[in-house]
């Protein structure tokens, strides 16, 4: 219901207002006086207020002032027993709604609120509409930035909503994934839909330069500070101003070039290599990297402060193998972007794409775009075919895993045996690395957090701190033990085609 604040101090007044408009359905509240009205707008907005011009402690128009102040949208008629025209003319500077000289006929003031009323009810309709349009034109403009991000499984639904949420504030971020995963398609999403959209974005591979050429090209140098500096050369941060600057591949950064970009990330000023002063900075930070940098901070390979300074929003992307559902729109996709540079139209066949959704993608999308892009090249016909394909991906079946499988005439409790097996490969993993989770989870062809997730479920994380303590007390551990309840496994089963099968054996586990 409408909600009305009638501000006179006559108490009569305040009574008679409150009759007549409660008659007409509205909520009212009243006030003795301007100051006591504030104080109630502060605790409850109001849509209209009805005030007297002259009152004690403070008067109609110090609430006009201070109630338009407080909410632009609130309207306010004055009502007076004194005619005076400056008084109504600074009123209605003010943006009072409307005048009414004491004594007033009620229905012509019941006409005058019932029509502000009317003039709040279209500005609330055109904000709607203008909130609605804003919201579309939002999501139009998000799903052109995300379009080069394929995919529409539930764990890239979830990716598309966190870019979405970081992209709106200034933390620094860091992406996680393995390699091929797309962490610079993401990094580049998040800054086409924030505020800095217009202002540079400027990738740096950090493990592409030794420490001193990644420090004058971050920091830029100034002239004569060491051969060949010939002139003074602004870094890409300073390049970046504004904008956002993308730290791929952070944990290869060495320890004195991690002291250094603390530094920055702590002051927002950087200094030139040579220089005596420092250039303040304006930079959204955002890294990524492949590998686990809390195991290289635990290691002391990476330097704790930065790792959280830099992890403020942590982002993880899910490896291809984990969103399998999307390797068919992937496939098309990249088929159109390259037969697009040649001019021809292609398909896929049934069979080549069923061989794309049983590979288990160690290289992720990047190792998909090659294989696709490999297709299209040899391709002779309008339609890609199982030969086209590499042969680990075409060689990567389940049929040489069946053959050496026995199905019992009884049946077999299939989750309980796969959860055997994949235990049993974990610990070999880990007897294999001394472990060390990090390597096991390379050897596994999986994410460390992925093997601690699997560890966990199957209660033997204490095994690797029991691993490591035997190694520092013997030159070798064995690889087998006569209490062992586990089988031994072959050298050739972590061959990279047999590890392949017992990743796609565990992928929906891990």
């Amino acid at each position: 219901m409408p909600n009305i604040l009638v501000v006179d101090d006559e108490l009569s007044m305040r009574q008679f207002l409150t009759h007549l408009f409660q008659r007409e359905g509205h909520t009212v509240r009243v006030a003795e006086n301007g100051r006591h009205a504030m104080a109630l707008l502060r605790e409850q907005p109001a849509d209209v207020v009805i005030s007297d011009v002259k009152m004690p402690d403070m008067g109609g128009i110090e609430l006009l002032r201070a109630a338009r102040e407080l909410n632009s949208s609130i309207e306010v008629i004055m009502m007076t027993a004194f005619a005076n025209e400056a008084t109504a003319h600074e009123a209605f500077l003010l943006g009072a709604f409307d005048f009414v000289h004491k004594p007033f006929d009620n229905e012509l003031l019941k006409e005058k609120v019932a029509r502000a009323l009317q003039k709040i009810s279209i500005v609330k309709e055109k904000q709607a509409l203008q909130d609605e349009n804003d919201a579309l034109i939002k999501g139009q403009r998000a799903r052109g930035k995300l379009s080069n991000i394929i995919g529409q499984s539930d764990r890239m639904q979830a990716v598309y909503q966190m870019i979405e949420t970081v992209a709106q504030v200034q933390s620094t971020i860091l992406i996680t994934g393995e390699s091929g995963t797309g962490k610079e398609l993401v990094a580049r999403a998040i800054h086409d839909l924030s505020p800095r959209a217009n202002k540079p974005f400027i990738s740096v591979n950090c493990g592409a330069f030794t420490e001193t050429l990644l420090e004058s090209e971050l920091f830029g140098y100034v002239k004569g500070s060491f051969t060949g500096a010939t002139a003074n050369r602004k870094g890409l941060f300073d390049a970046a101003d504004q904008g956002t600057i993308f730290l791929d591949e952070i944990g290869e950064m060495s320890p004195a070039m991690q002291v250094k970009l603390l530094r920055v990330l702590q002051e927002r000023k950087v200094r030139p290599v040579g220089a005596h002063e420092e250039t303040e900075i304006d930079t959204r930070v955002i890294a990524a990297t492949n590998r686990d940098l809390s195991a290289m901070v635990k290691d002391g390979a990476f330097r704790e402060d930065l790792f959280y300074r830099i992890s403020v929003i942590p982002m993880e992307l899910p490896p291809l193998h984990e969103r399998g559902a999307d390797i068919a729109e992937l496939t098309e996709h990249f088929i159109k972007k390259y037969c697009a540079q040649t001019g021809r139209s292609i398909s896929i066949s049934p069979q080549a794409l069923r061989l794309l959704e049983a590979y288990s993608w160690p290289g992720n999308v990047r190792e998909l775009e090659h294989t696709i892009e490999r297709a299209v090249a040899l391709e002779k016909t309008d339609t890609i075919q199982p030969e086209r394909l590499p042969d680990q991906v075409t060689k990567y079946d389940q049929a040489r895993i069946s053959s050496e499988l026995e199905l019992p005439s009884d049946g077999i409790d299939l989750t309980a045996h796969l959860d055997q097996l994949e235990k049993t490969y974990i610990l070999e993993a880990l007897r294999r690395t001394d472990g060390n989770q990090t390597n096991a989870a390379n050897l596994l062809k999986m994410s460390v957090r992925s093997l601690r997730h699997l560890l966990d479920k199957h209660g033997i994380r204490g095994l690797t701190a029991q691993m490591r303590d035997e190694r520092r007390t013997s030159d070798s551990i064995p690889r087998r033990r006569a209490t062992d309840p586990y089988p031994r496994l072959r050298e050739e089963d972590f061959d990279e085609g047999a590890n392949d099968s017992g990743q796609a054996a565990t992928a929906g586990e891990g």
